[in-house]
């Protein structure tokens, strides 16, 4: 498996990749996820991959050269003359589907599941920044300022973070640094993601980017991350009260309350049907049936074992 996150924001574009292919727990190799498709001044785009490397190989490969006809009068829509990403990514999804009709029906007789999802994003002279989630059908959606970054491959793990931190105001260099709070997350709660990491920030209009690296155990960097994040984490939990030790003068729950208010000079005597939990109503001094039920909800104080015994006498149907 793998986990890539793609990040828009309104100074830029944050992507950042693993490289671990696994096909069983012995079968475990190293291979970039990170494609870019780039005329410098004119068009930058990335692709981020995750599903079954043999498919995700080969759609970025015909990605390069695929073509969508547009009838006689037009040159065929390729990634290199689209004017923009919206036309882009329809040349990819256009890929996908290409790709499915020639590897598909194999995969499915071989019992392999065509699973393929990319992110891609980038920007187009003329027009602003954009990002799409492309699934396995070639289908597509764009983000929003409402949901500012896409994930694919194990997302589960390093979601949380992104969802408190990022909004499209995010700085640059802040965004990076939380998608790698991101990565690190999922790489201590998953084995199928791993080092190095490709890292890329792109500034709006640049049409080029000057910021990308590869990450592996020895950079200083991500150390100080992963080192950080553990702690802060470790302490931050540690500086939460406990639940126990709030303040009494908080007010009680509704059952809190309903149970507390059985509590009199003796103990109550709670029946043991599997029907019910909490001691009601208040204070009952008697056995005091449920409405519309036989059970006994409740004993107060007993002043008898004969009222006592009667209180556990009710049928169990």
């Amino acid at each position: 498996m793998t986990y890539c996150v793609g990040i828009r924001l309104d100074a830029g574009l944050v992507f950042l990749s693993d490289s671990r292919t696994n096909a069983g727990l012995d079968a475990i190799s190293t291979f970039r996820k990170m494609m870019i498709y780039e005329q410098p001044g004119e068009r930058f785009m990335v692709m981020l991959s995750a599903g079954n490397l043999s498919i995700s190989q080969s759609v970025r490969e015909i990605l390069q050269l695929e073509k969508i006809d547009r009838g006689p009068d037009q040159p065929a829509l390729t990634i290199w003359n689209a004017e923009s990403m919206f036309d882009a990514v329809r040349v990819l999804g256009s890929a996908v589907r290409r790709v499915y009709h020639q590897d598909g029906p194999s995969l499915k007789a071989a019992g392999i599941d065509f699973n393929a999802s990319m992110i891609f994003g980038g920007q187009i002279k003329g027009e602003a920044m954009r990002m799409f989630l492309v699934y396995s059908a070639g289908n597509f959606i764009e983000a929003t300022r409402e949901t500012c970054f896409f994930q694919v491959g194990e997302s589960k793990y390093g979601k949380p973070i992104l969802d408190r931190v990022l909004t499209p105001a995010t700085p640059l260099d802040e965004a990076a640094k939380c998608a790698l709070v991101s990565m690190d997350s999922t790489l201590k709660s998953n084995l199928s993601v791993g080092l190095p990491l490709d890292l890329l920030v792109y500034r709006e209009g640049s049409f080029q980017s000057d910021q990308m690296v590869c990450i592996d155990e020895r950079n200083p960097y991500f150390q100080m991350i992963h080192s950080t994040w553990g702690q802060r984490s470790s302490m931050l939990s540690s500086a939460i009260s406990l639940l126990w030790s709030q303040p009494k003068r908080r007010a009680a729950s509704a059952a809190s309350r309903s149970w507390r208010a059985c509590s009199t000079s003796a103990p109550p005597t709670i029946s043991t049907t599997p029907n019910w939990r909490h001691c009601w109503p208040p204070a009952c001094a008697t056995p005091t049936a449920w409405p519309g039920s036989p059970m006994a909800r409740c004993s107060g104080p007993w002043s008898t074992s004969a009222t006592r015994s009667a209180a556990t006498s009710f049928p169990t149907t």
